[in-house]
């Protein structure tokens, strides 16, 4: 399966232990050498509208992701 870094910030990701909605993929981090996907990261939630700054990114490991679906990506955390 291919996908691109455009498509993964589509979906949303959902964390299979508790049903928690993590969010939608913002960015990634890449290791340039080998160019292989190290982390995907969702962009922490705004505090009160945006006032008071963001709450910390979450940084989901590749190895903690188990499936990339149409819509979703399913991890384990």
């Amino acid at each position: 399966m291919v996908c691109s870094i455009n498509s993964l910030k589509e979906k949303e990701v959902i964390n299979v232990k508790d049903g928690a909605r993590l969010g939608f993929a913002g960015d990634v981090e890449v290791d340039l050498e080998s160019g292989r996907l190290i982390s995907v990261i969702i962009p922490g939630a705004y505090k009160l509208a945006g006032l008071f700054g963001r709450e910390q990114d979450i940084v989901i490991k590749w190895e903690d992701i188990k499936k990339i679906g149409d819509d979703l990506i399913i991890v384990e955390m």
